[in-house]
């Protein structure tokens, strides 16, 4: 078994690609399949399961019967059956803060940048994230703040995260724009406590949690994006200390993998104010059932243990699944969400992202907000979505580019900026 792992191991990191620091990258393979949908005539006939009736069959019709009853159930169906459970620890984990270095003069003089660790231990070993902390200077009440679920790392020799005058790192974040617009940024790295395709789970933050003679999760237990947004947590259990940053006010966002995992985490962790999600695609927010581009086979065969185990018995049986994503994008509700889709990324289903947000409109609704109106797909660099659902589908490919940027600040400084 251990010798499978390791074969497997050596497979997918021959297979990986370079993880920049903002979070751009493309998990879309470079031979492209050719047995996989990419036309809307391909699709094969699904039915969405119904959002508002619960699992006994009775329908929701309050906003207490959603909070109560049915999306508790959501939770726990995605947890066990996608996503995968944190398991409660045999020995209690200890929590540590601590902020190891602070440049007062970040970016000449504009911002504060703080290097903050944050530690995990106990009798079964330790483990540690380390996170990046920007506010604007010139403010005297703490600031809401953009909180990316990163692919690189936030270590000195891992990244560099100097941006040049115009407030540009090296990989395209726009630094400068979030402090003119008074937000704070943090970013959170997924490779300390997980690798990016991980097999083992014998180092990182796994072992503290494993019951006597445990070596690998169980089939319901968290797989890496789970592992993600689980450290995305912790650090906002750090903002909660930071006067500078008003942690009633931060945005989960990402990317890619990074956007599967910032749906999972501002779904879970209510104390997120607002999640975004940039070209999630299948295990994000496109629909399952779609089966177009990346699918659920693909997905676990060239990252196995994204999800939990539990995952792959739904393989091309994707209609036995008793949730799918637009369900998943309701439990945000009723704090704001905003997915973005790239015109020519096929492989992240456009359409099927959007069909998400717009069948998870119906739950915004019910807590008396707007959700998305039409069920047709908007015109490309055409933004919707003026309440607490928001869209665009933007021309180009895998990447997060200015015209995003731009639409998540304008959308973010509606919500979150006080008047």
């Amino acid at each position: 078994m251990k010798l499978n792992r390791i074969l497997a191991h050596f497979l997918l990191t021959v297979m990986a690609i370079s993880l920049p620091f903002g979070g751009v990258r493309s998990d879309e393979p470079k031979n492209h399949d050719f047995d996989v949908v990419r036309t809307e005539d391909a699709v094969p006939p699904y039915q969405l399961p119904p959002l508002l009736v619960t699992v006994e069959g009775h329908p929701v019709r309050t906003p207490q019967e959603w909070v109560q009853q049915r999306r508790p159930q959501l939770l726990s169906l995605f947890a066990n059956l996608i996503y995968g459970v944190v398991p409660e620890p045999e020995i209690p984990v200890r929590t540590t803060f601590e902020v190891i270095r602070t440049d007062p003069a970040y970016m000449d003089g504009t911002a504060v940048r703080k290097d903050v660790r944050i530690r995990f231990e106990n009798s079964k070993g330790s483990a540690e994230l380390q996170i990046l902390v920007f506010t604007p200077k010139g403010t005297t009440n703490p600031v809401p703040a953009f909180l990316l679920h990163s692919f690189g790392g936030t270590r000195d020799d891992g990244h560099d995260a100097s941006p040049d005058k115009k407030g540009f790192t090296r990989n395209g974040l726009p630094l400068g724009e979030f402090f003119s617009r008074g937000f704070g940024f943090v970013v959170v790295p997924q490779s300390e406590l997980v690798k990016h395709n991980e097999v083992e789970f014998l180092k990182g933050v796994h072992p503290l949690f494993y019951r006597t003679g445990q070596s690998f999760p169980k089939a319901n237990e968290w797989g890496v994006i789970a592992t993600v947004s689980w450290s995305a947590s912790r650090a906002l259990d750090y903002l909660e200390t930071d006067r500078d940053v008003d942690a009633r006010r931060v945005v989960a966002i990402g990317h890619s993998k990074m956007g599967k995992a910032a749906l999972w985490t501002a779904a879970q962790d209510e104390r997120f104010a607002m999640a975004i999600l940039a070209q999630s695609g299948c295990g994000g927010a496109a629909l399952w059932k779609r089966n177009f581009g990346e699918n659920l086979e693909k997905m676990v065969t060239r990252f196995p243990y994204w999800l939990c185990r539990n995952a792959a018995k739904f393989v091309r049986n994707e209609e036995d699944l008793p949730v799918d994503q637009h369900m998943l994008i309701a439990c945000v509700a009723p704090r704001p969400v905003y997915v973005a889709s790239g015109s020519e990324d096929l492989w992240a289903d456009p359409r099927g992202e959007y069909l998400s947000a717009f069948h998870a409109s119906p739950v915004y609704r019910l807590l008396g907000r707007r959700g998305l109106d039409s069920e047709a797909s908007p015109a490309v660099d055409r933004v919707v979505g003026d309440d607490s659902v928001g869209y665009h589908n933007r021309a180009g490919g895998h990447s997060v580019e200015m015209f995003d940027w731009l639409r998540f600040l304008e959308f973010a400084g509606k919500h979150l900026q006080k008047p």
